[in-house]
């Protein structure tokens, strides 16, 4: 299996801006995609971004212009991005790998902040 350690959440105000890393390690093979989430609490977690094997990138419409997905091969690392930060973008920032196949994995998640 994959272990997935995300980290650089922090606080920031708004219009502020902030990287958030996912960095693997284990299962680094058939993997069809890396996913970011964001969850709030008494709410289900929102995909925000997905990076494809091939390239292919889609932003949820609440974040597309703003986040930025990119990743690091030699590290085996995704980051995201996060750009003209507003209070709204307050969440728990997961991130996942999805495999060919259908499964998929967690990590445990970094908090953003966004507040004056």
């Amino acid at each position: 299996q994959v272990q997935l350690v995300e980290s650089g959440g922090g606080s920031v105000q708004p219009g502020g801006s902030l990287t958030l890393s996912c960095a693997a390690s284990g299962r680094l093979f058939d993997v069809y995609a890396t996913e970011w989430y964001q969850q709030t609490p008494g709410n289900e977690r929102e995909r925000v971004a997905i990076r494809t094997n091939s390239g292919s990138i889609t932003y949820a419409d609440s974040v597309k212009g703003r986040f930025t997905i990119s990743s690091d091969a030699g590290k085996n690392t995704v980051f995201l991005h996060l750009n003209s930060l507003e209070r709204e973008d307050t969440a728990i920032y997961y991130c996942s790998t999805v495999y060919y196949g259908g499964t998929g994995y967690w990590g445990q998640g970094t908090q953003v902040t966004v507040s004056s």
